[in-house]
C-alpha cells in the first residue's frame, strides 16, 4: 500500500471517525483499492505511529509558532470510562493544539508528571498552567513548577472550584428538598389535574382561552374566577405554570439555578392565589370544584417542617454562593476566546480580580457568628473559606504579560479548564459515533494514544506553517 493510501485511512478512522467496512467501500469505490480489514487495521496503525514521529520532528517549528504568539498556556485533563485506564491530553490553550497524550493506568502525580516533563522538553516551559483540583494533578504541576524554578502560575479551573464548593455547600439542602418533592408526589398530582381539566374542556378549549383572555384584561381589583369554561381554563393555566417551574432559570442547574426551590416558590404563590379565590367561590359547582382539587397537591409538604427547614438552608446557602460567584465571574462579555490582546480597561478588570474575593473574605469573616443558634450560618462560611484557602492561590493571574518583541501586550488564559475538557468530549463523541455503543471502556483502552494528534490537522497554521518551518535549525 503507498503512502498516500495509509494517510487515507487514517484521516478516515481517527478524524471522520469511520468504521473499516466504511474505508474499504471508499477505497474500492472511489480508487479501485481493494484492502482487507486487516490491512485497514495495519494501515491506521503505522498512520498513528508516523504522525505520533512527526510531531515530534516538527517541534522546533511548533515551539516557533508558540514564540509568535507569545508562548503558550499548558492545559492538562484526564479522561476514561470506569474499569478502564486514563488517557492524559496536553493541550496548548491559545493555538488549541494538542500537544502529547499518554495512557496512564491512574490519576496519579508519580503517572503524571514524567508526561508533563516530556512536554516542558519538547516546546518549552508554558506561560501558565490550567489544571483541574484533583489532588493528583495539583501535586504533579506543583512539582513540575518546582523543577523549572520559574514563576509560572498554575491556575485552578474557576468552573471546577465553584463546582466543588457547590457540592459541599448546596447539595445536602437540595438534595433533602428535592427527596422531599418527590416523597410527596407533588407534580404527578399536577399533572394529574392538568390533564383532567384538559379532557373537560375537550374541543371548547380554544374558546375557554379566550374567556380566560377576556377575563385577565379585566381590572375590577377582585379575586373571583370566571364561570363556565375559563374558570376551568383560569385553574388548568395555573397548574401549568406550576409545572413550567424550569423555564424560570432558563432550564439551567445547579448551582446556576435552584429549580427544586423555584417549585416551591411557585406553588406557594399559587397557594395564595387558591385561598383568595376560594374566599369568593363561584357560583358554578365545576369551576368550584377545581380549585379545591389544585389545593391538594399544593398542599401536600409546603407546612411540612423537614421542607420548610430545607429550604430555608437552602436560601441562606445560595445567597452565599451567589457572592461568591459574582466576586469571581468579573470576566466581560466583549472579551471573546481568540481575542489576542486586551484593552487597557479590561485588562486592569481582570487583574483586580483578587480584590473583589479578598473583600469578601473579610466580609465573611466579620459576618461569622461566633457563637448562638446560627450554626449553619458558621458552617457555610467556614466552608467557603476553607475552599479560598485552599485554591485561592490559582483562581487569578489569568492575564499574560506579552513581550515587546512582538509588540507586547496582554492575552488572558481560559479562566476555566474547559478547553482539554471539550476535547476530551471530542475524542468520546467521535468514538461513539464509530461504534455506536455508550459504554466506551473497551474503545479507549484500544485507542492508541497519536490519534488525538489527528485533531490537529483540521487546523490549517498546523498543517502549513509548521510544515514549511520543518527545515530551521534545531537543537541537537
Amino acid at each position: 500500500m503507498g503512502y498516500d493510501v495509509m494517510v487515507l485511512v487514517g484521516l478516515q478512522r481517527f478524524v471522520h471517525h469511520r468504521q473499516r467496512e466504511d474505508i474499504r467501500a471508499t477505497l474500492l469505490q472511489e480508487y479501485g483499492v481493494t484492502a482487507s480489514t486487516t490491512q485497514v487495521s495495519a494501515l491506521q496503525g503505522r498512520f498513528v505511529t508516523y504522525l505520533l514521529r512527526l510531531h515530534v520532528a516538527r517541534r522546533a517549528a511548533i515551539r516557533h509558532a508558540f514564540v509568535q504568539d507569545g508562548d503558550y498556556p499548558l492545559h492538562i485533563d484526564a479522561t476514561g470510562e470506569d474499569g478502564g485506564g486514563k488517557l492524559l491530553i496536553a493541550y496548548a490553550g491559545w493555538r488549541r493544539w494538542v500537544l502529547g497524550a499518554w495512557k496512564i493506568p491512574t490519576e496519579h502525580a508519580a503517572a503524571i508528571l514524567p508526561c508533563l516533563r516530556q512536554t516542558v522538553a519538547c516546546f518549552g516551559p508554558p506561560v501558565a498552567i490550567a489544571r483541574d483540583l484533583g489532588p493528583a494533578m495539583i501535586r504533579a504541576t506543583r512539582d513540575l513548577v518546582g523543577e523549572l524554578d520559574r514563576d509560572i502560575p498554575v491556575l485552578a479551573g474557576q468552573q471546577h472550584f465553584l463546582a466543588d464548593v457547590r457540592n459541599d455547600l448546596l447539595k445536602p439542602a437540595y438534595g433533602k428538598l428535592r427527596e422531599l418533592s418527590r416523597r410527596f408526589m407533588v407534580r404527578p398530582g399536577l399533572r394529574r389535574l392538568a390533564r383532567d381539566l384538559g379532557r373537560k374542556l375537550g374541543e371548547d378549549i380554544d374558546q375557554a382561552r379566550a374567556g380566560l383572555a377576556t377575563w385577565m384584561d379585566q381590572h375590577d381589583g377582585g379575586h373571583a374566577l370566571p364561570e363556565g369554561d375559563a374558570g376551568l381554563a383560569a385553574v388548568r393555566a395555573m397548574t401549568q405554570w406550576v409545572l413550567d417551574y424550569p423555564a424560570g432559570s432558563n432550564n439551567l442547574r445547579l448551582p446556576f439555578a435552584r429549580p427544586y426551590l423555584d417549585l416551591f416558590d411557585r406553588r406557594t404563590e399559587v397557594r395564595c392565589a387558591v385561598d383568595a379565590f376560594l374566599r369568593n367561590p363561584p357560583g358554578d359547582r365545576r369551576v368550584h370544584w377545581a380549585p379545591l382539587r389544585l389545593r391538594e397537591p399544593l398542599d401536600s409538604d409546603v407546612c411540612d417542617v423537614p421542607v420548610s427547614q430545607a429550604t430555608r438552608t437552602l436560601r441562606r446557602r445560595a445567597s452565599l454562593f451567589d457572592e461568591l460567584r459574582d466576586a469571581l465571574r468579573l470576566l466581560p462579555r466583549l472579551v471573546g476566546r481568540n481575542q489576542p490582546v486586551l484593552a487597557k480597561p479590561v485588562r486592569d478588570e481582570l487583574r483586580d480580580i483578587r480584590k473583589p474575593v479578598s473583600q469578601l473574605v473579610e466580609q465573611l469573616r466579620q459576618r461569622r457568628p461566633q457563637r448562638g443558634p446560627a450554626q449553619d450560618t458558621r458552617q457555610a462560611i467556614d466552608l467557603v473559606l476553607r475552599h479560598i484557602d485552599k485554591h485561592g492561590s490559582g483562581l487569578w493571574r489569568q492575564t499574560v504579560d506579552l513581550p515587546d518583541d512582538i509588540d507586547g501586550g496582554v492575552r488572558l488564559v481560559n479562566r476555566t479548564n474547559s478547553v482539554p475538557e471539550t476535547f476530551n468530549g471530542e475524542i468520546r463523541r467521535g468514538q461513539r459515533r464509530r461504534s455506536g455503543r455508550k459504554k466506551l471502556t473497551q474503545d479507549m483502552e484500544q485507542l492508541p494514544t497519536g490519534a488525538s494528534l489527528a485533531f490537529n490537522l483540521g487546523d490549517p497554521d498546523y498543517v502549513g506553517p509548521a510544515t514549511a518551518l520543518a527545515n530551521r535549525p534545531t537543537e541537537g
